[in-house]
């Protein structure tokens, strides 16, 4: 069952903040760095990215834009680690995928922030994940953003762990 969605300023605020939290964390880090996991059977920074970004793919562009696009839709759910496995985003390296990812980022938050405030009340028929879901704008926005809270720290506890001190 989803959650009450956060508010529109907090759903834009958190979703401009995960690319430039990302790039404020890794600056100072190498490549071989960045594609080191602090422990056997855990992801590396490079591989948290690569998830966001496939998440990116199934929420952004896959829901909310076709959400705003055209009047509400039947959207078929795709998991992101089952289509991470048509991608090549773990093989690219970390900091073009970075910008792949802010610049995806930067054309979300340039159509959410278009939108008028009903226009976040703008939905879709989720299909393929359980029983059909009715989504909106504003719940998969929300989501998205609860849901990258967490890689951004897991993130920051990677760079902790793989950073070499000075």
């Amino acid at each position: 069952m989803p959650r009450t969605p956060l508010t529109i300023e907090k759903t834009l605020t958190l979703l401009a903040a995960t690319p430039q939290r990302i790039e404020a964390m890794t600056a100072g880090l190498t490549l071989a760095q960045l594609r080191t996991a602090p422990n056997h059977g855990e992801w590396s920074a490079n591989d948290v990215l690569a998830h966001l970004l496939a998440c990116a793919d199934m929420w952004g562009d896959r829901r909310i834009l076709v959400m705003i696009a055209e009047d509400h839709p039947t959207i078929r759910a795709l998991n992101p680690r089952t289509w991470i496995k048509q991608t090549d985003y773990p093989d690219l390296e970390f900091r073009s995928s970075l910008r792949a990812f802010a610049t995806q980022r930067a054309e979300l938050l340039a159509a959410l922030k278009s939108l008028p405030p009903d226009g976040w009340s703008r939905s879709a028929t989720l299909m393929g994940a359980g029983r059909p879901l009715e989504i909106t704008v504003l719940l998969e926005a929300s989501e998205m953003a609860r849901h990258e809270r967490p890689h951004v720290k897991q993130i920051e506890r990677i760079v902790s762990a793989v950073s070499i001190p000075t």
